[in-house]
């Protein structure tokens, strides 16, 4: 009676696994870690999932916010400013307005009414 696995088809089994397992290792290190540290090498980020190397933005960059300043310290001197500004509008409107009810009285006295 002649078995299946016998010590020689064993062997070649267990190299033939071993041989697709080192070469799935050498692959995934190929193509996912090696590029993902070139890329973090050049101080940028690496997704290994996507396999993307992405250049970090700046938060102060994207927010317009000075560097480190809380995200509430900014919104306040953000909000004082709009309200210096609604005042400043506020301010010249009335202006003009009194600048045309003077204009209309000046008007008036010339009309003789």
């Amino acid at each position: 009676m002649r078995r299946f696995l016998t010590l020689p088809r064993l062997a070649a089994l267990f190299f033939g696994v071993f041989g697709v397992i080192a070469a799935g290792v050498l692959v995934f290190h190929f193509f996912w870690v090696t590029p993902g540290e070139r890329c973090e090498a050049r101080g940028n980020w690496y997704d290994i999932e996507t396999r993307t190397c992405a250049t970090p933005i700046y938060i102060p960059d994207i927010t317009g916010r000075p560097p480190g300043m809380s995200r509430a310290e900014a919104s306040k001197a953000k909000g004082q400013e709009l309200v210096q500004l609604e005042r400043q509008v506020a301010a010249e409107r009335r202006a003009r307005q009194e600048a045309t009810d003077a204009e209309r009285a000046r008007v008036r006295a010339l009309q003789g009414k």
